[in-house]
């Protein structure tokens, strides 16, 4: 009798403890789980030749940014599947392998072409989703929508299954259905408590909607479950320091930074410690709070050191900021200069956005108001193609309003802050908003 995957997939192993610690490890990579790699090893230890297996350990490492140790295991990967693999777990591989290479196109279109033909091979069917996936950083002005319209297309073959449940209410969320997303990933979350990515996709439905107090009482409640060096821990703990500026608490909110958020003190990738300091420092500094200038040093050497070379768009912009509020302008500089030479090569998926936000940032860094705004708002409507989530981003609009605030543009910045409120409630878009009436 084959071996069968959760899903009711084939998979290539003999082996029984190798097919049910496979089984494990992957519900815990659909979880973002802590101790994924044990299952996973273990499988490995009883069938070495599990390619499946092994693409689920490469996909790991480059979760956590392990990038040789990423391109090793997929290597080997590509060798067993080329060996003992079926089709799927050919094309599986391959996908992943495309992924881990750097070679996103190529990935995203072998992905939806796979799961048309084996649409409950779920790890494939995660990669696309989220605000990292494959969608998210294609540089798509319409990544949300695609998303949302993935799962719509296969959601038959998943009934009620809980990561699908989860990964359909995230898209839900980020794609302005936050109602409708809410409840199906509580759903989800209620079927499954070890499962970080229902909690992250609720503590954005519950951004979104401004439900601040539920989100606070969601994370303290459940975080206690999820081990410091897990891949979201810190990122989790990022929402709860949002909320925190959110009620205009920016001591809270730089506690919990210096605690569980900067370089040093998570066991996070080093997108998540780079994109997660850089915007929580920055949102601190919009919301009128101090900043000790150490910190910023701390965050530009991180970035700098970690991403030397342009080439990731969603570490790039964040480190641009990092570096202008850290006054490091010849990292800066340096880094201008190589994305708006990779966007002549045609190599920057998002397009100019890209350089214009960096432009944008620098300016606001250095108190040029009048040039943050003529660099930020032509570009505002395409500040979705770098990826990440909605609140995520929300970051470029925010400077956009403080920095028309700050020119003197006070109505186009009302404009902006009415709709953001007719949108959702917000305590602290009140309070910019309040500003402009006394």
């Amino acid at each position: 009798m084959p071996q069968l995957d959760r899903y009711g997939l084939p998979i290539s192993t003999t082996s029984d403890a190798a097919a049910a610690a496979f089984r494990t490890g992957i519900d815990r990579l659909l979880a973002t789980w802590q101790d994924t790699a044990t299952p996973l090893d273990a499988a490995l230890a009883a069938d070495p030749d599990f390619a499946l297996a092994r693409a689920a350990r490469a996909r790991l490492h480059f979760s956590y940014a392990e990038i040789p140790e990423a391109k090793a295991a997929i290597a080997r990967a590509v060798e067993c599947a080329t060996r003992n693999g079926t089709e799927r777990e050919k094309s599986h591989v391959a996908i992943v392998s495309a992924s881990i290479n750097g070679q996103t196109a190529k990935a995203l279109t072998a992905a939806l072409a796979h799961l048309d033909q084996w649409p409950r091979d779920a790890v494939i069917m995660s990669m696309p989703l989220g605000a990292f996936g494959l969608f998210a950083f294609s540089g798509m002005p319409n990544h949300d929508q695609a998303r949302v319209d993935l799962c719509a297309r296969h959601a038959h073959h998943y009934g009620s299954d809980w990561w699908f449940r989860t990964y359909q209410g995230w898209s839900l969320i980020e794609n302005g259905e936050v109602s409708r997303g809410r409840d199906l990933t509580e759903h989800a979350f209620a079927q499954r408590r070890e499962n970080a990515n229902a909690v992250h996709a609720l503590a954005h439905a519950m951004f979104e909607d401004g439900s601040t107090d539920a989100a606070d009482a969601l994370i303290n409640g459940w975080l206690p479950l999820y081990d410091r060096s897990a891949l979201l821990y810190s990122h989790i703990t990022w929402h709860r320091a949002l909320g925190a500026l959110e009620r205009g608490d920016g001591n809270t909110a730089l506690a919990i930074y210096e605690a569980s958020i900067r370089p040093g003190t998570t066991g996070a990738a080093a997108l998540n410690v780079v994109t997660d300091c850089a915007s929580l420092l920055w949102r601190s500094n919009l919301a009128g709070h101090h900043v000790p200038s150490a910190l910023w040093s701390e965050v530009s050497t991180f970035a700098e050191t970690k991403y030397p070379t342009a080439g990731v768009t969603f570490a790039d912009v964040h480190a641009a900021f990092a570096a202008a509020a850290a006054n490091n302008i010849t990292a800066l500089d340096a880094r201008l200069s190589a994305i708006e030479k990779r966007l002549g090569d045609g190599l920057v998926a998002a397009g100019p956005v890209v350089p214009a936000l960096c432009r944008a940032m620098r300016a606001y860094a250095s108190c040029d108001y009048k040039t943050c705004v003529s660099s930020l708002e032509p570009v505002a409507g395409d500040v979705v193609r770098v990826g990440g989530s909605h609140a995520q981003r929300e970051i470029f609009e925010d400077t956009l309003i403080l920095a028309m605030i700050k020119s003197g543009a006070t109505e186009k910045a009302k404009v902006r802050l009415d709709a953001r409120l007719h949108r959702r409630p917000s305590q602290q878009d009140q309070r910019w908003r309040q500003s402009l009436n006394n």
